[in-house]
This record gives structure tokens, C-alpha cells and sequence, in this order.
């Protein structure tokens, strides 16, 4: 009977172990798995269950029993060749899946062995292995748009200074791409504040070479042309890896505190322009009519001056060939001539012609009756 005093669980003493046990149950809060102050069965403690899964571990994974020695026994987990090659193909695997990455159709990407540039990768699957080489990736036909002068009238990157002293306020748009993603990720900090100040000094440049009216109104398309050269050359001589795309010359008006008067400037010059238009229309008609009448003048004159000098070469033709007339039969020639004279004298004159008989003396003379100054006197009374 004395050898049961320990209770259900065997072995002498147990009163002594037992409070022991118990003791050290309440002292570790219940860490090995004991409920303290309970004196029933006692749950497996913890260490005891990991040791069991690591022992079925080293079973399925090929090892062996247990092995004993040093005068106790314990688990010893070993590694099968089979375990070392699954593991180093996972290992290689991950290797893998870490160094392939894959670039999209519109990006292209920069390769960099251990921090400095080795390639640049295309659209699709690419290899960069890890961790030696690292890579980014951009999007190289994307569009992408800088603003310069917008944000309300009257912004200080819109204000600009003319060739002729005056001030434009300007907005525009760069809209550039990526076209050498290495050259753009090492040579540009801030792309977007680099774009902008190179913009913007370009078009100050070119509008301090313009005149105000030309901006305002026919000169956009050429100056938009001009400021697209002007940034990309820019750009290039930065090694930007920077392309241009186009320029929007969208609004150039004066600003908002003077934009009354200019409006009232404007209006006059327009009023200007027609008057001057109407007063060159009219010197160009009146230029011209009076250039007409120069010619007719000279036309009558020109007629006038042939028409004499062609009747003095008849007349003196005339009287040559009367002359040589004269010079064969000079008495019929004066006859002639003598005859004419007083045909030409008498046929303008009134004249009353006496025809005397042989004896002359007026013996046949009739009363004259002055029958011309009678018709004369007739009609001067009548008026």
C-alpha cells in the first residue's frame, strides 16, 4: 500500500513531487502547457509538439530515424540530395522571375549594371539580372504638355517684350515625347522645368525680334515654326533625349491694363487705313485720267505737227515741179500762174465782171443796179 502513495500516476514520494510539479506550474503561469492548480492529466507541452513536426518534416523530406548517443535520444533532422536540388531550383527560379521584366509597346527601358547605363531594352520581354542590373522603364511615345504663360491674363511667362517697345501676353504649348530614355534620365533633373525655361527663353528671344502688329494678327504660324527649331535645337545641344512634337500658339493679346486703349489704337489705324486706301484710289484715277488726256494732247499734236509738215513738202513739191514748168515755157508758166493767183483772189470777194465791146471806152456799159448791197442791207435789217 505504500508503494501507491503517489497517487494514480506511481513512483514514492509523489506527495512531495507532486507539489513540486504544482509549484512550478503556478511559478511559469502555465508556459509548459499545465493549467496551474489543477491536479489533473496534463496537456503535451509545446516543445514536445515541434519537435514532433519536425521529425515527420525530416521523414517526408528522406532522413532517417532517430539517433542516440551521448547516453540520450532527441531528433536530428537531416536534408536529402533531393531536398538540395528542389531547393536550388526554387532558387534559381525566383532568380529568374527577379531579373526578366517586361517593357510595354509605347515604353522602352534603361539597363544599369551596378549604377552605371548598359543598354536600353525594347518593347517585350527583356533580361536584367539581379541584382547586378537594375532598369526603368519610360514611356517614350507618350505625349506630354508644358504650359507656358497659362493660368489667367497678365501671368510673368506670358508678359513679353516686342521689338518695337510694346508688351504681348502670350500662352503656348510645348508638347514633347521621350525620344533616347537614357540621355533623358541622366541629363535632365526636372524635365518639366527644363522644357519650360528653355520655352519660354525662346519665345522672349524671338517676339524681342518681332513687331507687335505682325504677332497680333498674320505672324503666329511662322513664329510657332520658329520657336519648334528654336527648343529642339535647344534641347539637343543639352543631350536631352528630348523630342519636340509640335508648338500651340494658342492667344497673344496685349494686357489686360492697357487692352481699352490698344483696342481704341487699333480702331484709329483701321480708320487710317481706309481713308489712306480711299485717297490712293482716287489719286490713281485722277493720275490716270490725266494721263489720258496727256496722251490724247499728244496724240492731236503728233497728228497736228504730220498733217503740216506733210502739206509743206507738198507745197514745196508743187512749186518745184512748177518751177521746172516755168524753167521750159516761162511765158505760159507766168500766164498760168497769173491766172490762178486771181482765181484764188477773186473767188472770195463780190465782184461784178462789165463785158466792153471791141472799142472799148464803156460805150455798151448798162446802168449798174448795186444788187449786192441792196441783198446786203436787206439782211442786215432783218437781224
Amino acid at each position: 500500500m505504500s508503494g501507491n502513495n503517489g497517487g494514480p500516476w506511481g513512483g514514492g514520494g509523489g506527495d512531495r513531487n507532486k507539489g513540486g510539479d504544482r509549484n512550478k506550474g503556478e511559478n511559469d503561469g502555465g508556459r509548459n502547457g499545465q493549467r496551474p492548480g489543477n491536479d489533473g492529466p496534463q496537456i503535451p507541452e509545446i516543445d514536445e509538439l515541434m519537435n514532433k513536426g519536425r521529425e515527420q518534416l525530416r521523414v517526408l523530406m528522406g532522413g532517417g530515424g532517430n539517433r542516440t548517443g551521448g547516453g540520450e535520444s532527441g531528433p536530428t533532422p537531416e536534408i536529402g540530395k533531393g531536398a538540395v536540388v528542389l531547393g536550388l531550383l526554387a532558387a534559381v527560379g525566383l532568380w529568374l522571375v527577379a531579373s526578366t521584366y517586361t517593357v510595354k509597346p509605347e515604353e522602352q527601358s534603361v539597363e544599369l549594371f551596378l549604377g552605371k547605363y548598359s543598354s536600353t531594352g525594347g518593347p517585350g520581354l527583356n533580361f536584367a539580372p539581379w541584382p547586378l542590373v537594375s532598369y526603368n522603364k519610360f514611356p517614350v511615345t507618350r505625349e506630354q504638355i508644358v504650359d507656358i504663360g497659362v493660368g489667367g491674363r497678365g501671368s510673368e511667362a506670358g508678359l513679353m517684350l516686342t521689338g518695337d517697345e510694346n508688351i504681348v501676353d502670350i500662352d503656348f504649348q510645348v508638347v514633347w515625347n521621350i525620344n533616347d530614355p537614357a540621355q533623358f534620365m541622366f541629363n535632365l533633373r526636372d524635365p518639366n522645368l527644363t522644357i519650360a525655361a528653355v520655352s519660354e527663353s525662346a519665345m522672349r528671344e524671338i517676339i524681342a525680334q518681332s513687331e507687335l502688329a505682325p504677332i497680333l494678327n498674320r505672324d503666329r504660324a511662322s513664329i510657332a515654326l520658329r520657336l519648334e527649331e528654336l527648343i529642339q535645337s535647344t534641347l539637343d545641344s543639352y543631350n536631352s533625349g528630348v523630342n519636340v512634337v509640335r508648338v500651340n500658339f494658342d492667344r497673344a493679346d496685349p494686357p489686360e491694363s492697357v487692352i481699352d486703349a490698344f483696342r481704341d489704337v487699333q480702331a484709329a489705324e483701321q480708320e487710317r487705313d481706309r481713308l489712306q486706301k480711299e485717297a490712293d484710289a482716287y489719286a490713281n484715277n485722277a493720275l490716270a485720267q490725266a494721263r489720258g488726256e496727256a496722251a490724247q494732247v499728244l496724240e492731236v499734236a503728233e497728228g497736228y505737227r504730220a498733217q503740216e509738215i506733210n502739206g509743206a513738202e507738198g507745197e514745196a513739191s508743187r512749186f518745184t515741179a512748177v518751177l521746172g514748168e516755168y524753167q521750159k515755157a516761162p511765158e505760159v508758166t507766168r500766164r498760168r500762174l497769173y491766172l490762178e493767183t486771181m482765181e484764188e483772189v477773186f473767188s472770195n470777194v463780190d465782184k461784178i465782171i462789165l463785158d466792153s465791146d471791141a472799142g472799148g471806152a464803156g460805150q455798151g456799159v448798162v446802168p449798174y443796179l448795186p444788187l449786192n448791197e441792196l441783198r446786203r442791207n436787206s439782211t442786215g435789217g432783218n437781224n
